[in-house]
């Protein structure tokens, strides 16, 4: 099987993206909203961006609007939304579907490799977090509960 870092993705601005660039690197991909219970956890994501980057990680976005209807903006409003109200700076992707029949091969991807609990591969809720080795193999499955802190130590085995 392919590496995660082997696959395409669609950028904010509607190109096609390589995750190439991210190739040998520890990643920790998100599935994300503004206007969530969760949202507050951008802070905690950025933290964990800039703490490692410098070591080989990095944090992926992917907006998505299918639970509870909490990511209504388009791209260049979440891309606002996330610099103004949370200083990111991890990459923030095209809003996506994760579930059902047009979700995004990556997701698809991730759910296959790491199912959640009971082995179900649904997503659950919105930020759902899968790390990623440095080999482009998914190594975990974190819940929209787990707050990112609670990642850094998995996150630190990698590096």
């Amino acid at each position: 099987m392919t590496a995660i870092t082997d696959m395409a993705v669609t950028a904010a601005d509607g190109s096609t993206a390589s995750l190439e660039r991210w190739r040998g690197q520890a990643l920790l991909i998100v599935n994300t909203a503004s206007k969530c219970g969760f949202t507050p956890q951008y802070e905690g994501l950025e933290a964990l961006h800039r703490r490692f980057a410098e070591r080989g990680f990095a944090v992926l976005g992917f907006p998505c609007n299918q639970f509870g209807a909490q990511e209504p903006g388009d791209a260049a409003e979440i891309a606002n939304f996330c610099s103004l109200t949370y200083d990111v700076t991890f990459p923030v992707f095209a809003k996506i579907d994760v579930n059902g029949a047009n979700a995004d091969p990556l997701f698809e991807r991730l759910k296959a490799e790491a199912p959640g609990l009971l082995g179900t591969r649904a997503v659950k809720w919105n930020f759902t977090k899968f790390l990623i080795d440095r080999t482009g193999r998914v190594v975990h499955r974190y819940a929209p509960t787990t707050k990112p802190e609670d990642i850094a130590a998995d996150i630190e085995a990698l590096l």
